[in-house]
């Protein structure tokens, strides 16, 4: 995954911004969020913040996403049969492939695809104001 407009999003001063005390958990948490190079799921986000401090609780972990998630600093996304996973919503506009087989997200961004849903939803007589595409694919076996 690539978030070259934004690699580290500042979590933190958004929190603060919103009033929320930043304890040692949540700053931890915080900044395995802001290095992340994927879309890790809450237990992920978990495994990952207790190899750093084995005393961090899984619900200050929920609490901590619910919160970013509340100020619209991630994007919870819920691929189809799997735990919601979370990217930082600050970047540009993309969308995902996710590999059937291995869970693996695959970001990418297509202007056709961009100007197609702009002409059906004109067409319809209506204008995109959000929308998120999820395309679901294994790789192809090599013939």
């Amino acid at each position: 995954m690539d978030h070259a407009a934004n690699p580290h999003p500042d979590y933190e001063t958004a929190l603060r911004e919103a009033g929320v005390r930043i304890t040692r958990p949540r700053r931890i948490i915080l900044g395995i969020l802001s290095q992340a190079g994927d879309h890790p799921d809450a237990m992920e986000i978990f495994r990952r913040a207790v190899a750093v401090d084995p005393g961090i609780s899984l619900s200050t972990v929920y609490r901590t996403m619910k919160l970013l998630e509340g100020i619209g600093a991630i994007h919870r996304h819920a691929f189809e049969g799997g735990p919601s996973r979370f990217e930082p919503a600050a970047g540009d506009h993309h969308d995902h492939l996710i590999d059937i087989e291995t869970g693996d997200v695959i970001e990418f961004q297509s202007d056709r695809i961009e100007r197609l849903q702009d002409e059906i939803a004109r067409a319809l007589g209506y204008e995109i104001v959000h929308h998120r595409l999820e395309l679901y694919g294994r790789k192809r076996r090599k013939q």
